[in-house]
């Protein structure tokens, strides 16, 4: 169960935001809030990962920090939504995990397929914090930023209403 440790106003490129941090004993989760999003139905939402390639080192081998652009700049337009950000590095497998599937996903593999190669699960995260947030923040219902529709399925699966997924275009 996430627990609501803190919260600030945010001043973003994008407007602001109320950032609040959660722990679930085990990772910190931070959700973006803009807006008043309790008991609204169909509030956009991001669940975005973390990428140290993509947020602390500018890296241009992902799309990690332009989908982050893309999720607040969407948000700023309609005046309310939430992104989510888990501490979830490499799909979930670790920085580790990232830097050994470089060789198969430079061979062509997709980034699934490269961990699997390098010895990790293709995808091993998990939304179910994310879904806690959601919950704890009395969102009703969502539509996803995502070009990943198992996002929502896995949403769906912790009881969390998503109406419509939105591909990220970037």
């Amino acid at each position: 169960m996430n627990i609501r440790l803190a919260e600030r106003e945010l001043k973003t490129t994008f407007g602001i935001f109320i950032e609040i941090l959660y722990y679930d004993g085990q990772a910190e989760s931070i959700a973006l809030v803009k807006g008043d999003v309790k008991r609204k139905e169909n509030v956009l939402c991001r669940i975005h990962s973390a990428c140290i390639g993509g947020h602390v080192f500018n890296s241009v081998e992902c799309e990690c920090a332009e989908e982050m652009i893309a999720a607040q700049s969407a948000i700023e337009k309609a005046g309310s939504g939430v992104i989510i950000y888990l501490d979830q590095e490499g799909k979930g497998n670790g920085h580790l995990a990232l830097m050994k599937s470089i060789p198969y996903k430079k061979a062509g593999h997709s980034q699934g397929e490269a961990y699997k190669m390098a010895g990790f699960e293709a995808d091993a995260r998990s939304f179910r914090p994310a879904a806690e947030i959601l919950a704890e923040l009395g969102i009703s219902s969502v539509v996803l930023l995502t070009n990943n529709p198992e996002k929502a399925e896995d949403l769906r699966r912790y009881a969390i209403t998503v109406n419509e997924t939105m591909e990220m275009k970037i």
